[in-house]
C-alpha cells in the first residue's frame, strides 16, 4: 500500500495502532528499567501520556494533519508524566508546529516534521543524555530524512525509520555503561519503537483491533459478571452524599465489522482509557463479537452514545445507586492524583506565595502542609502526576507566584512543562526526594523574591543527603552489589549501596555509609512494611556511634520504601 501525503485520518489511524502496541507491551517497558527497585514505570508513564493524547485526537478527529497533529500534541502535553512522557509530548509537540497549516504533507515533510519533534525533545531536557529514548528518535529521524531523499511513499521512509529505532536501541547499551551492567535497553527507547511499530503497521493497512484479537483470548460473560460481583461487595455500606457517579450502567456491544457504515474499528485499549474518563468501577471484557461493560458514571446517555461507535448495544441495565444509598467504588489508584481545594488569604486576597510539594504517604503529606505547603499533590515513585495535575494546583493556589517542590526527578519535567504552560510566575525547585524538598522549605522566605527564593533552596537541597531502603524486584548486579530478587536494598542518593535479605541489616548498613562526622541531624522517615520498634532501634544504633547526632523518627506513611532516611 503506497501512501506519497499523509493526512489527518490516516495519521490518527497511526497514533491509535501505536498506542495499542504500547499499551499491550506496558510492563516489558517497564520490566526494562535499569534499578531493580518497585518503580519501573516508564512503560506506564508513557502508556498513560500518549493515552491522554488518544483521548482528545478521538473526540476532535481530523481530515487535517495541522488540526489532527495539534490535538494529539496538546492531549500529550497535558497528560504527559515522568521524563519519558514529557519527553513523547515533546517529540509530537515539535512535529505538530512543523506541519502547521498544512492538510496534507508529503513523505520529505513528514521526515521534517519527525526532526523538528526530535529538536523539540532535546530543548525541553536540560542535560539531554545519549543512549536513551532520545537518541533512538534522533537516529530514527535522521534516517527519515535520509530516506525521504530517495522515496515518496511515506509507508517506505517509516519502515527505514523503524528499522533504524531497532538498530539505535540495541545499541543503547554501549552508550550507557548502566545498561550494558544490567544487560537490558534502554526502557524509553523501547516504548518508542512500540509505538513506532504500530505506525508502520497501519501504513500496511491494519486496524488497531488486529493486533488485540490475534493475542487475547475470549472471555464468558459470567466471568465479567463474576468479578463485577465481586467489586460490589467490596464497596458497600457508603453514605449516599459520597457517591460521586450515581449510577451502575451495564451493556454489551456486538462488535461491528468494517463494512458497515458509521462504525470506528473497536480497540479494548482506546476504548477503555476513554470509558476510564467518564465514571468508575470500570469493567470492560471482550472477545472478536461481544463486549460486556460494567461501569459507575453520572452520565450513562454519554457512555452509550460513545459505545454506539462500535456496534449495537444490547442488554442495558441502569440503576440509581443514590436511590439505593450504596454501591459506590474506589477512586482507582492509578488516577488518584487529588489536587487540595483552592487556597485564599482569611481576606479573600492573593496569596503572595504559593507552595506545591508532590508526596506519597499521609504522614509525609501532614509534615509538609505543616511547613506552610498549600497544595500537596499525591504521587512519586510509579504514580507521577501528569503536567495537567500541577496546571490545576497552580490554577487552584490563589496566589501571585508559584513555588513547586516535585521531590522525585522523574517528576521535574512535567512540573518544569506546566510551569510554563501558565502565565503565574513559577519556579520549580528540582528537589528530588522527600528530604531535599523539606530541607528547601526551611530555607524559604515568604517576603524574598522568586528568583533569589529559588537560589537559596536549591543551595539547600545540595546540603543534605537522602537514603532509602526498599525491596528488589528482580535479580541483578550493580557494581559491586550482588542483588537478588526480594532483596532489601539501600539506595544513597542514586547509588544502590547494600542489598540483602534483612531489612534491619540492610538499613544499618545503609545508615553506616551516609552519617559521618559531620552530620548533625538524622531524620528517618517511617514507611509501610517497617515498625516504630525498628526505627528506635536504628536511632540507638546511631546515636551509639554518634553521639552528637540528633535522631528523629516521622511517621511517613510512604508506599513501597519502609525507611527514608534525611542527613545534615
Amino acid at each position: 500500500m503506497v501512501h506519497t501525503r499523509l493526512d489527518g485520518e490516516l495519521f490518527s489511524r497511526m497514533v491509535y495502532l501505536g498506542a495499542s502496541l504500547l499499551s499491550e507491551n506496558v510492563k516489558v517497558v517497564d520490566g526494562l528499567n535499569v534499578f531493580p527497585v518497585p518503580d519501573g514505570d516508564t512503560g506506564t508513564n508513557m502508556n498513560l501520556t500518549l493515552s491522554s493524547g488518544v483521548e482528545e485526537l478521538a473526540r476532535k478527529e481530523s481530515p487535517r494533519i495541522t488540526e489532527a497533529s495539534a490535538t494529539l500534541a496538546k492531549g500529550l502535553l497535558m497528560g504527559a508524566r515522568g521524563n519519558s512522557g514529557v519527553i513523547l509530548s515533546q517529540l509530537f509537540r515539535g512535529f505538530s508546529k512543523s506541519v502547521n497549516g498544512k492538510d496534507v504533507i508529503t513523505t520529505r515533510q513528514f521526515a521534517d516534521a519527525l526532526k523538528a519533534g526530535v529538536d523539540s525533545a532535546y530543548q525541553a531536557v536540560m542535560k539531554p543524555v545519549e543512549g536513551t529514548i532520545l537518541t533512538v528518535a534522533r537516529e530514527a529521524a535522521e534516517m527519515a530524512i535520509r530516506a525521504a531523499r530517495t522515496s515518496d511513499d511515506i509507508a517506505v521512509v517509516m519502515e527505514k525509520t523503524y528499522e533504524q529505532a531497532q538498530t539505535t536501541l540495541l545499541r543503547t547499551p554501549e552508550m550507557l555503561p548502566v545498561l550494558k551492567e544490567v544487560g537490558v535497553v534502554d526502557s524509553g527507547g523501547q516504548g518508542l519503537l512500540f509505538i513506532y511499530e504500530g505506525f508502520l503497521r497501519a501504513l500496511r493497512g491494519e486496524v488497531p483491533g488486529d493486533i488485540e484479537k490475534q493475542a487475547k483470548p475470549a472471555i464468558g460473560e459470567e466471568e465479567l459478571d463474576k468479578l463485577v460481583a465481586e467489586q460490589h461487595h467490596a464497596q458497600i455500606h457508603m453514605k449516599t452524599e459520597d457517591i460521586t457517579y450515581g449510577y451502575c450502567t451495564e451493556f454489551m456491544v456486538h462488535i461491528a465489522h468494517s463494512t458497515e457504515p458509521n462504525k470506528k474499528p473497536f480497540s479494548e485499549a482506546l476504548f477503555r482509557g476513554h470509558l476510564d474518563t467518564m465514571g468508575d468501577s470500570l469493567l470492560v471484557v471482550s472477545d472478536d463479537e461481544i463486549v460486556k461493560v460494567h461501569i459507575h458514571a453520572e452520565h450513562p446517555g454519554n457512555v452509550l452514545q460513545y459505545a454506539q461507535q462500535f456496534g449495537s448495544l444490547h442488554r442495558l441495565k441502569i440503576e440509581n445507586m443514590r436511590e439505593q444509598h450504596a454501591n459506590i467504588l474506589k477512586a482507582e489508584e492509578s488516577k488518584a492524583h487529588p489536587i487540595a481545594e483552592a487556597v485564599v488569604s482569611p481576606k479573600g486576597d492573593a496569596l503572595s506565595y504559593g507552595l506545591i510539594a508532590v508526596a506519597a504517604g499521609e504522614g509525609i503529606a501532614k509534615i509538609l502542609r505543616s511547613m506552610g505547603v498549600h497544595v500537596v499533590v499525591e504521587g512519586g515513585q510509579t504514580m507521577n502526576p501528569s503536567t495537567e495535575d500541577f496546571v490545576k494546583a497552580i490554577e487552584g493556589v490563589h496566589a501571585e507566584k508559584i513555588i513547586i517542590l516535585p521531590n522525585n526527578s522523574n517528576i521535574i519535567m512535567a512540573a518544569q512543562q506546566a510551569a510554563d504552560l501558565t502565565e503565574i510566575p513559577v519556579a520549580v525547585i528540582p528537589s528530588k526526594s522527600i528530604p531535599q524538598g523539606l530541607a528547601a522549605l526551611i530555607a524559604f522566605h515568604a517576603d524574598a523574591e522568586l528568583d533569589a527564593n529559588k537560589q537559596t533552596m536549591e543551595k539547600a537541597i545540595a546540603q543534605v543527603k537522602t537514603g532509602m531502603v526498599t525491596h528488589a524486584v528482580r535479580d541483578t548486579r550493580m557494581g559491586d552489589v550482588e542483588i537478588t530478587e526480594g532483596d532489601y536494598i539501600g539506595i544513597a542518593e542514586k547509588e544502590i549501596v547494600t542489598a540483602g535479605p534483612d531489612l534491619m541489616e540492610s538499613a544499618t548498613a545503609l545508615l553506616k555509609e551516609l552519617v559521618d562526622d559531620e552530620t548533625e541531624i538524622v531524620t528517618i522517615f517511617l514507611g509501610e512494611g517497617a515498625t516504630e520498634e525498628q526505627a528506635e532501634a536504628l536511632q540507638t544504633a546511631v546515636n551509639d556511634a554518634y553521639p552528637d547526632v540528633e535522631v528523629e523518627i516521622l511517621e511517613g506513611g510512604q508506599p513501597l520504601y519502609p525507611f527514608i532516611f534525611s542527613v545534615e
